[in-house]
């Protein structure tokens, strides 16, 4: 991987259309995400690359705070929010078997807006949790069945 010059020293972008190259400004910063979850041997970010940026590492939320966001930007109440986010974290401490993605906090807002909006609990979460998790049958199922004791 090659780094662009308007991320290394130069700081420069060439416009080869106009043959114009501007200098980037003093307060001007490049932001790179890059979740590395999803890296493999041909999108793997080499370490040479990965030391010429700052490192933030940003985790789920805690319960607390999730429960608060799911709540806000669902519309629902205290105790559905709570119950989300308690199947949630359930969820995620299945991430080593055969998941390739964790229950997101997106799909825990998803999933509340559809309760609310009177989908039965079981299929809310199953359409917005347990399918997006996996395609595979026997996953999925097992996904349910931590649904099913999280919602009795």
């Amino acid at each position: 991987m090659v780094l662009h010059p308007l991320a290394d020293d130069r700081r420069e972008l060439f416009l080869e259309r106009t043959g114009e190259a501007i200098k980037a400004g003093p307060s001007f910063m490049l932001v790179v995400s890059y979740n590395p979850g999803y890296q493999n041997l041909l999108k793997g970010m080499k370490p040479s690359t990965r030391q010429r940026f700052v490192a933030l590492r940003f985790d789920y939320p805690s319960a607390a705070e999730e429960q608060k966001i799911v709540e806000i930007e669902a519309g629902v109440d205290a105790k559905l929010a709570a119950q989300v986010v308690r199947l949630g974290q359930a969820l995620r401490r299945l991430e080593n078997h055969d998941l390739e993605e964790v229950a997101s906090t997106r799909l825990l807002i998803f999933t509340a807006r559809m309760i609310k909006a009177g989908m039965p609990v079981r299929e809310a979460c199953l359409a917005c949790l347990a399918e997006p998790l996996s395609d595979d049958p026997q996953t999925v199922a097992a996904l349910m069945d931590v649904v099913d004791v999280h919602f009795e």
